[in-house]
């Protein structure tokens, strides 16, 4: 198991595959507060929790019910909540350029709204210790081409994999700020304050052109080489604030979205991340690694 001491942490899209996974590793790891942001919290596999819920309620020794002890908060909205952001027929605005271009969205403030009260609901649970780690796993991918691919493609698979997570660092931020200073010491990992981007080799432009298999997934890898920008910009705007940010690439991982010829199953690529993510320093600020730990080319 890594050694990942996160009192604190948030997952988007734990519903299944590999934010499921995390969070029953980050249940057997006792992390303290875990939060898990999905579409739909009473899914099937929600159900899989339990067996960890009972563990961590016999371990309190005591009778009596609190989130100290065991809980279930449910997080979501008619909007699909953090995990999966609406598709929405139009984009976000004011957007930076390197990522991508101004487009105009009149309902942002809306969505905006959505993702802010559930921050609030999650800090309201959080106290004075803050949220130690943030997991912006949540994604879609939508198997277009370039010459299949349309607008509303690339802008809904924009706005789920780029300006969701965006949205979610903003919102979340104060609860971040609010754990880098209760750790009460400098530096930077990921048992402090930390957020991490689920990313994809195929994001890489030095990968993407010598991929033995030409993968359909056009509008994925733009919109993930888009997050990997926005783990750049993170990493430098919040580095004054002790806030570590990379993004990762968890393999290529037998899940929905990955498919049945994956090499990886999802608990050989957690135990991976989770062995990366616990060892990281400011050495690793704004990097691009894999599950491994290897560097990735951008």
């Amino acid at each position: 198991m890594a050694a990942l001491k996160a009192c604190s942490a948030l997952v988007t899209g734990a519903n299944r595959g590999l934010g499921l996974e995390m969070v029953k590793q980050l249940l057997e790891a006792r992390c303290s507060n875990i939060f898990d942001a999905c579409r739909d919290p009473d899914g099937p596999n929600s159900e899989e929790y339990l067996p960890y819920l009972r563990t961590a309620a016999k371990a309190k020794g005591k009778p009596g019910m609190s989130c100290d002890k065991a809980a279930v908060i449910n997080i979501s909205t008619d909007a699909a909540s953090m995990s999966i952001m609406p598709v929405l027929k139009e984009p976000f605005p004011f957007f930076p350029y390197s990522i991508s271009k101004v487009f105009k969205n009149p309902k942002t403030d809306g969505l905006q709204k959505i993702i802010k009260e559930s921050a609030k609901k999650v800090g309201s649970l959080l106290g004075k210790n803050g949220l130690n780690l943030l997991v912006n796993n949540a994604a879609v991918l939508p198997q277009k081409t370039l010459l299949t691919a349309t607008v509303e493609d690339m802008q809904s698979t924009f706005n789920t994999n780029v300006i969701g997570p965006l949205f979610v660092i903003r919102e979340y931020l104060p609860y971040l700020r609010t754990a880098a200073k209760a750790k009460g010491k400098p530096g930077m990992s990921c048992d402090k304050a930390a957020v991490i981007n689920i990313s994809t080799d195929s994001a890489s432009m030095s990968i993407m052109p010598v991929m033995k298999e030409p993968f359909p997934f056009f509008p994925y890898s733009i919109s993930k080489a888009g997050l990997n920008m926005l783990t750049i910009y993170t990493a430098r705007d919040l580095k004054a604030d002790e806030i570590l940010c990379i993004s990762i690439h968890p393999g290529w991982v037998r899940t929905d979205m990955g498919g049945d010829k994956a090499p990886i199953d999802t608990r050989k690529s957690v135990e991976g991340l989770m062995r990366v993510i616990g060892s990281l320093t400011e050495k690793q600020n704004g990097a691009f690694l894999d599950y491994t730990g290897k560097t990735m080319p951008w």
